[in-house]
């Protein structure tokens, strides 16, 4: 049994429409295939831990194809619960507050479909990349237990076309699944894989996956801490 969230509309329109034919929906066995890494992670078949900090392991996989990695993470956020941690996670707005990366950060219907773009602020002298994106989140019971799981992937559409001097990600995907850790928090489950292109240093691609992610969820337990207040003074 299962709850599905998607996105909210946002006033911002991409300006055009989407193909009708165009298939934006995940399947029923992407979110399955989520949750059950939280009890049997999947690391056969050339998977490497490329690096453990603060509780968090992250593994990494070469995709010949592309010549990048694809990532793993498994870790847990403390004193944060794993539907709060999800209201976090969903919320563009208040990303903008805790998030430093983000450069702009927003939903965009187009058709009857809602979009995400994301712009992510690089270090000089790179270029800014963005992401055009749908996610979908779904609140599961599985056998007496509950679990989030929020998909993500990038999309390709004529209606939000690339700006000049930021590089489009191509191949965004990310699956999160969250679940009460038994100790007041949260157990993580995390995969992404992206195609930044362009010319990165390695250096910054090393920093993104052993310093990044662990910055990112030690931030975002931070945010779900001050959730709360974030709330109330939004209502006054």
């Amino acid at each position: 049994m299962s709850r599905n969230h998607m996105s909210r509309h946002c006033l911002s329109p991409c300006g055009g429409l989407l193909s009708s034919n165009m298939t934006l929906h995940f399947q029923e066995e992407n979110f399955q295939d989520a949750w059950q890494e939280l009890d049997e992670p999947k690391l056969e078949g050339g998977w490497e831990l490329f690096v453990e900090t603060m509780g968090i392991k992250i593994y990494r996989l070469y995709r010949e194809q592309s010549g990048l990695y694809e990532y793993k993470v498994f870790g847990s956020l403390k004193e944060c619960s794993p539907e709060l941690c999800a209201d976090v996670y969903m919320d563009l707005e208040y990303r903008k507050q805790w998030d430093n990366y983000v450069k702009e950060l927003c939903e965009k219907q187009c058709n009857e479909t809602t979009l995400i773009y994301w712009e992510v602020k690089y270090p000089f002298p790179l270029s800014n990349r963005d992401y055009v994106y749908i996610r979908e989140r779904k609140d599961l019971e599985i056998n007496g237990r509950k679990i989030w799981v929020i998909l993500a992937k990038s999309i390709d559409v004529s209606e939000c076309p690339e700006k000049s001097g930021i590089v489009r990600v191509q191949g965004y995907k990310q699956s999160l699944a969250l679940e009460d850790d038994g100790q007041s928090g949260t157990k993580v489950y995390m995969s992404y894989f992206d195609n930044p292109g362009g010319s990165i240093p390695t250096w910054v691609i090393n920093w993104a996956a052993k310093s990044g992610v662990p910055s990112f969820l030690t931030n975002m337990q931070t945010a779900c801490k001050n959730y709360s207040t974030y709330l109330s003074r939004k209502k006054m």
